[in-house]
């Protein structure tokens, strides 16, 4: 049910699939699975360890995520509109903001470190990859020049309203 909650990689995958299509959505994805195979693996490797207390390496890790995200979406209000929001960074600056939402993301951490379900990353790779597809076959419809601004704000609200979210997040006691 965690996997299938909305959180800060469903905000970022939706956002990019809206303003950029199905590839650099699944590309985004790409990172985020990554970023969540690693965490898995820290933690099955026994590093849970510095995990668990570490109440102030999950503060970072939430405000970090939190800036990122809120971050991503002012540039996106900026940008709402104009030609070069339909054509995007590229692959690699995709892949890399996945992994970064990834490795920043506490809900994540804490279900991991609590339940080491080595399932999870795929599964999550899964809904992931079908939130990408879904915003991107919404994204013709809204590239149209009188919705394209709509769609820059909208993703743009998406991504601060998932930075605000992370901010509230708390530790599990």
């Amino acid at each position: 049910m965690l996997i299938l909650t909305p959180g800060p990689i469903v905000t970022l995958v939706i956002a990019t699939g809206a303003t950029q299509g199905v590839r650099a959505a699944l590309t985004t994805v790409a990172g985020t699975t990554l970023g969540n195979a690693l965490l898995l693996a820290a933690i099955a490797f026994g590093l849970n360890w510095v995990l668990k207390p570490a109440t102030a390496l999950f503060e970072v890790l939430r405000w970090g995520g939190a800036a990122y995200l809120v971050w991503l979406g002012i540039r996106a209000w900026r940008g709402a509109g104009t030609s070069s929001q339909a054509v995007g960074p590229g692959g690699r600056v995709n892949f890399v903001r996945g992994l970064l939402v990834a490795l920043s993301n506490p809900k994540t951490i804490a279900f991991f470190t609590a339940f080491l379900p080595q399932f999870s990353a795929l599964l999550a790779a899964a809904t992931d990859s079908a939130w990408a597809v879904a915003a991107g076959l919404g994204r013709a419809w809204f590239l149209e020049p009188a919705r394209a601004k709509l769609l820059g704000r909208f993703s743009a609200g998406v991504l601060i309203g998932g930075g605000i979210l992370l901010s509230l997040a708390r530790p599990s006691s």
